[in-house]
């Protein structure tokens, strides 16, 4: 018997002073049976920091073919995919073909290693953003992760904060590669 994804709930008050949104979220999250709450925390991040009209979580760990986050149109393009982790040159390609933007969003120690083995071969992705939370940074992320949470994410000037009622967590995020389009 296969195992079931854990529901998790989040109420996400946004306040991105940086592009001027602002809103409240209540998010749904499906925690796949081999995702940690340090990677489920990092997909509430990558939702708050690029929310939008059309924003959604998608199968993602369930389905290899999808983005854990994407932004689709009334057309149902995607205009925005958002991909955690260390993804091989072979999907970073497939996604920069598929959308208009793509976001990659590396959170562990072994990003450092990543990056220097693949950021050649990604500089010809004009749309291709590649962004490296500092591992101190996930770990502390991850130590919010609840059944049900209440949130607040807060962006000024660059600078990240996540708060619970209890704990608040300033992010530590650095961008390796930025999108030219």
């Amino acid at each position: 018997m296969a195992l079931k994804a854990t529901i998790y709930k989040a109420d996400l008050q946004l306040a991105d002073m940086d592009r001027h949104v602002y809103g409240d979220h209540a998010l749904t999250l499906a925690r796949h049976p081999s995702e940690t709450d340090e990677r489920m925390m990092v997909r509430v991040l990558a939702y708050a920091l690029h929310a939008e009209e059309g924003i959604a979580f998608t199968k993602g760990l369930f389905d290899v073919d999808e983005p854990e986050v994407w932004v689709r149109n009334l057309a149902g393009e995607i205009t925005l995919w958002i991909d955690l982790g260390q993804p091989d040159e072979a999907r970073i390609r497939r996604a920069c073909s598929r959308s208009e933007r793509v976001v990659v969003l590396c959170y562990s120690s072994s990003c450092e290693v990543w990056w220097k083995q693949i950021a050649s071969k990604l500089t010809r992705f004009k749309n291709l953003t590649v962004a490296q939370l500092s591992a101190e940074s996930s770990t502390a992320l991850a130590a919010l992760a609840e059944r049900g949470m209440r949130l607040q994410c807060m962006v000024q000037d660059g600078q990240i904060w996540i708060s619970t009622d209890s704990t608040s967590v300033a992010l530590v995020l650095q961008t390796l590669q930025a999108s030219s389009v």
